[in-house]
Formats: structure tokens, sequence, C-alpha cells
């Protein structure tokens, strides 16, 4: 495989992976994040994700519940977390050994990171 075929394989699988998680925050939630950018690294894939947040997780925040609508997303990533390891695994063709996942209020950020087996 030359550098540009690596380079355009990385590149679908990096945007496989950033539609991946897309669409399962958005099966899960109702509504999923506007942006995505995937960055592999050798055991680790790493998602940030903007704009997540629905229109009723907005009307909490803003209202100060801000710690209340942590806590949702952090159950609904406990949901997901089998469903969207196994699609990563699909995609990278690695076992997940690790999934953590963290959401920010103010600018609306989530981050997905996804640990693999190591080669």
């Amino acid at each position: 495989m030359s550098h540009h075929e690596a380079g355009e394989h990385f590149g679908e699988l990096t945007a496989a992976i950033s539609n991946t998680v897309v669409q399962t925050l958005s099966r899960t939630t109702g509504r999923g994040p506007t942006k995505a950018k995937t960055t592999l690294g050798d055991n680790g894939v790493f998602v940030v994700l903007q704009d997540t947040l629905t229109k009723g997780e907005q009307s909490l925040a803003d209202a100060g519940e801000s710690q209340t609508v942590l806590d949702v997303r952090r159950k609904w990533q406990a949901v997901m977390q089998d469903e969207i390891s196994r699609e990563i695994e699909e995609l990278t063709g690695r076992k997940v050994i690790g999934f953590m996942s963290d959401n920010h209020i103010d600018p609306d950020l989530a981050v997905e990171v996804f640990v693999l087996e190591p080669q």
C-alpha cells in the first residue's frame, strides 16, 4: 500500500468512526452532535464532538442544572457502551479494551475514547 493509499484508507476510517459515533449518539439521545473529529493513535481512538446537547439539555443547563445534564449523559453513555464498542471493533479490526467518555457544557463538547488491545 502506497503512502497515498494508506492516507486515503486512514481518512475513510476516521470518517467512518466519526459517523458511527454521531449516529449512535443520535439514536440514543434523539440528536447527534453537529461536528465530530476522530484521531487515531497506536492503541486508541479519540473522538471530539461539538454541539452535542439536545434542546432539553440546553434548557436545563441554562437553568443552572448542568450537573443533571452531565449525569444523564453518563447514563446514556453506559447504555450505548457495548453497541458503540462493537462498532469500533468492526471498523478497526481490533478489540476495544476500554471506553471512556466525558462531556463539557460550556463550550458544548464531548469526547469518546476507545482504548484498543495492543497489536
